[in-house]
């Protein structure tokens, strides 16, 4: 990623009340991980500069999950996403460059879409640009409709999309670049006048078109990356994904697992070449496995080292270090280990 200066705005002050949960939604974990630290991780990989988080419920708890150099902003109020955006003036005065905003409750983003989507900004010189997807069911959601030169000329929503809009299958994934002075301009100028009481974040776009601004929109390659997490099921479902992802990387580096549906790995986890990975296993955050190693079924490994050539089976080994060529008998449990030789 190349060209101004960037800053990533990840909104996470919700507190989600689809999820039946006392816990924040954002502090929900896929893989290990918190959905938030999701979004922190791939906009960090992408390359922004600076990284902000709009937090609100739970603010405490949220601010505990991140890393020193991410800038917390308190949105009191949930009044909105543009409201929640401008939270963060105060702590971007003075900064001029691309400005990412998403979410903390979509998980799945890629750090190369994000990549992806700031050069596209950059390189044609747009106020704003839209992520946005190609679905083949776009019920429900915003349609991007574009001018004769492909530039977007505004976004309507389903229910208030005539016939031939809700044929565009085009969709507003709710993630944005935005030129960081036009961004903070408009923002004072969008109202609340919706059903909710709430500044939207989207009602710039009109705002920045009117006066002559370019509006772009990036298709992006991925549509199931933007999804968000509302409810335990989404929560599911992108676990599920996550997991896809996680077992197809080692399998392609040449880990073989035997049943992947049944084997759960997290992230922040190594195994090396030529490791079999038997059903029923669970492979937890800090741990790392050598090569040629033989690990399951029915195991649980939990920021433990193992050493090459080790047998794991019908055990569980939790913060502890396994030699190399050891095995470790079935039905054991092994805690606290500093290492575990023959």
């Amino acid at each position: 990623m190349t060209g101004r200066s960037t800053a990533a705005i990840i909104l996470a002050a919700g507190q989600g009340s689809r999820m039946k949960s006392k816990r924040a939604k954002v502090l929900h974990k896929i893989a290990g991980l918190e959905m938030v630290r999701h979004a922190v991780r791939s906009v960090r990989e992408a390359g922004f500069q600076q990284i902000y988080v709009v937090v609100g419920h739970q603010a405490d708890a949220v601010r505990q999950v991140l890393d020193d150099d991410v800038v917390s902003v308190e949105q009191s109020e949930q009044l909105g996403t543009g409201h929640a955006v401008d939270q963060c003036r105060a702590a971007l005065a003075g900064f001029e460059g691309s400005i990412l905003v998403t979410y903390g409750d979509t998980p799945l983003f890629r750090a190369s879409t994000f990549a992806r989507l700031m050069d596209y900004h950059q390189e044609v010189g747009a106020a704003a640009t839209v992520l946005t997807a190609r679905v083949d069911d776009p019920t429900g959601y915003g349609r991007i409709i574009r001018d004769c030169a492909g530039n977007v000329k505004g976004i309507v929503e389903h229910k208030d999309a005539s016939a031939s809009e809700r044929l565009i299958n085009e969709i507003n994934t709710g993630t944005y670049c935005f030129d960081s002075q036009l961004l903070f301009k408009y923002l004072t100028q969008i109202t609340p006048d919706n059903a909710q009481g709430e500044y939207y974040l989207p009602d710039v776009l009109p705002l920045m078109i009117k006066d002559g601004h370019k509006a772009a929109g990036f298709v992006m390659e991925d549509p199931q990356e933007s999804m968000g997490v509302n409810d335990r099921v989404q929560l599911a479902e992108a676990e599920r994904i996550m997991q896809e992802r996680i077992r197809e990387e080692l399998m392609l580096q040449g880990v073989t697992i035997i049943d992947p549906n049944s084997t759960y790995i997290e992230l922040g986890c190594s195994i090396g070449q030529d490791t079999v990975i038997y059903p029923q296993t669970v492979i937890q955050a800090g741990t790392i496995i050598g090569e040629d190693c033989v690990i399951g079924p029915s195991c649980r490994l939990s920021n433990s080292l193992i050493g090459k050539g080790a047998r794991v089976e019908f055990s569980v080994v939790v913060d502890s270090e396994v030699g190399d060529f050891i095995q470790i008998n079935p039905f054991s449990v092994v805690k606290n280990c500093k290492k575990v030789e023959g």
